[in-house]
């Protein structure tokens, strides 16, 4: 297993080493500039945009300055409007110009913004769905879905918002500060000087939100973790009457999002009012020594317009760097949540040179397997299997004994830890995916139905089958009667008021999709648990009919159904310790002749 399922991205932590968190920023700018990258030329475009509309905007103060050193006296002095028109029209020029700039900036801003989120979206989705089953059942489902939607939404807003108030912030403070200079190197003086308190502010405020945010994430991770599994089990919770106790936990964690939230308000409360009072103070030094100045007849009032409207100027945006720092310190939580995710590696991994297999016989071998779930303990020790092409076999034992297990190595849903799994002499391993999920099919007990008709849940395995090729496979199962039942038939939608279907009727559809699929290899995994003995028995003649051709293995404690295998294996502790015919079995003295006494002596 990759060392991240039990790290960055298969736990929520919010205690890293610097070390750590070093990495972790690390990784998540190399995701960020991956999205960036194919963006180039557009980012460039926007960032010409930007600057060209905050150099625009830096103008209107020198505007107004020169109004009154130069226009205004025109006026009064000489009559001449030449200079108050020349200056009001540029002021004008510059409002237009500044307007239409930042419409085409947030224009430009938001088409990179939305193709980012795309390829994120995505990339999220097509990773965690193509990671190997061992991540999925470590890596809860309420976590999954916090990356996909929490998240992703978090980022959502730094990039819509945020890098608007970071770019408005700092360009704009930055060529405020050099037209500050150019106007008043004076007064550029006392930004200079306040520049030290603002600094300190602004690091505090940095890695105290940079903390808390953090913090945020994991908190409403496990909020949305606890909501779906609640949710995704209310049957148990229901049956155990565990509502109480779900409340009260799910109260806890909410509780402590609050928190953290609140903790969020208070940086900030202390923040604004901290920036308030050094931008007063540095107005207040501008206007009382400028005035000063004016006294002495070294400068003008028109100047000094300019030089404290440039100073409010340069402060007021840093409350939109602050709020940047906000949603950037969230959006950086969310983002290492996500880069984990998609840092994971397959556990099960497609092969570099895959080996493909034209028409797939079924004959199963385990060459001295053995098998471990990830530093547990061994399941399959040195385990060796032959399964001839065309042979159903049946697994009983008891729970524990590996039956399973064995199942999802033929499946490749995990892979040996030593020795090999092959089909038709071809190690799993080496075999190209498509041909592996072409030829074995595994039929679980938890039959699930995907959004759309029952029609498009029996195609699933078989995308171009026809309809006619759907019912064959549907009557063949016995699963015609029931479905012609519901209101639209075939064509009833399962998640609609209507479409709803018991379990037994949702494990007859898994059949007929399995069928359809028509794979060499056909695994049953308690497949006929969820259906009651009438149903069972109606469909064994139709099972015989269909595992004659293929090879089969059946994992099942009904021993009904163990009847028609052609051999049986009674597996203890990862090893079989008993291998013939059902009925040879039965006429012996074994465990097997044990449990099929103790079952036929409950029918009676």
């Amino acid at each position: 297993m990759s060392s991240s399922v039990h790290g960055t991205a298969g736990e929520d932590r919010s205690d890293y080493t610097r070390e750590e968190s070093m990495a972790i920023r690390r990784r998540s700018l190399k995701l960020l500039w991956s999205l960036l990258a194919p963006m180039r030329a557009q980012v460039i475009l926007v960032g010409i945009v930007v600057v060209g509309q905050t150099g625009v905007r830096v103008l209107g103060p020198v505007l107004l300055g020169l109004g009154l050193n130069e226009a205004l006296p025109a006026v009064l002095d000489r009559a001449d409007w030449g200079p108050a028109w020349l200056v009001g029209g540029a002021y004008v020029a510059t409002a237009i110009g500044g307007a239409a700039l930042l419409a085409w900036y947030d224009i430009l801003a938001a088409r990179v913004t939305q193709n980012v989120l795309l390829d994120l979206r995505t990339r999220v989705f097509r990773h965690t769905q193509l990671l190997s089953l061992e991540f999925h059942e470590t890596y809860t489902s309420g976590r999954i879905i916090s990356r996909q939607t929490s998240d992703l939404d978090t980022i959502r807003e730094l990039l819509n918002g945020g890098l608007t108030q970071l770019v408005n912030g700092v360009l704009y403070g930055a060529f405020t500060f050099v037209a500050l200079v150019i106007v008043d190197w004076q007064s550029g003086l006392v930004l200079v000087a306040a520049g030290i308190p603002l600094a300190m502010l602004m690091r505090w405020f940095y890695v105290a939100s940079q903390r808390t945010y953090r913090d945020s994430r994991v908190v409403s991770a496990r909020v949305i973790v606890k909501f779906v599994e609640t949710m995704t089990g209310i049957r148990a919770g229901k049956a155990f009457r565990t509502e109480p106790r779900n409340e009260a936990e799910f109260g806890g964690l909410a509780m402590d999002y609050r928190d953290v939230n609140m903790r969020s308000i208070r940086l900030f409360g202390t923040f604004e009012p901290a920036l308030m009072a050094i931008s007063a103070f540095s107005i207040g030094l501008v206007v009382l020594w400028g005035g000063v100045r004016i006294t002495w007849g070294e400068f003008s009032v028109g100047f000094l317009l300019t030089a404290v409207l440039y100073v409010r100027n340069f402060f007021t945006p840093l409350q939109e760097v602050a709020m940047f720092l906000n949603s950037f310190q969230a959006a950086s939580a969310a983002l290492e949540k996500v880069s984990g995710v998609l840092e994971e590696n397959p556990t099960v991994p497609d092969p570099t040179k895959p080996v493909e297999l034209a028409h797939a016989r079924g004959a199963i071998r385990f060459d001295a397997v053995t098998f471990a779930y990830g530093s547990g303990r061994t399941v399959l020790p040195e385990f060796s299997l032959d399964i001839p092409a065309g042979q159903t076999v049946a697994l009983v034992g008891t729970t524990g004994a590996g039956k399973s297990t064995l199942a999802k190595l033929v499946s490749r849903f995990y892979d040996p830890s030593k020795g090999r799994v092959t089909l038709d002499g071809i190690d799993l391993r080496e075999l190209h995916p498509r041909d592996l999920r072409r030829a074995i099919v595994m039929v679980t007990q938890e039959a699930y139905l995907f959004s759309g008709t029952v029609a498009d849940n029996i195609a699933l395995g078989r995308p171009d089958a026809t309809f006619a090729e759907i019912q064959e496979a549907a009557r063949s199962v016995g699963a015609d009667a029931f479905i012609r039942s519901l209101p639209d038939g075939y064509h009833t939608d399962v998640n609609k008021r209507g479409g709803r279907v018991s379990a037994g009727q949702r494990q007859l559809i898994s059949f007929a999709r399995a069928f359809l699929a028509d794979p060499a290899v056909l695994i049953l995994d308690e497949a006929t648990a969820s259906l009651d003995i009438p149903s069972e028995r109606a469909i064994q003649e139709a099972l015989q009919t269909l595992l004659s051709d293929r090879t089969a293995i059946i994992i099942a404690h009904r021993l009904s159904t163990v009847a028609i295998a052609d051999r049986v294996l009674v597996m203890e502790h990862g090893t079989v310790i008993e291998d013939d015919t059902p009925a040879a079995l039965i006429a012996g003295s074994g465990k097997f002749a044990q449990l099929h006494a103790a079952w036929r002596e409950s029918l009676v």
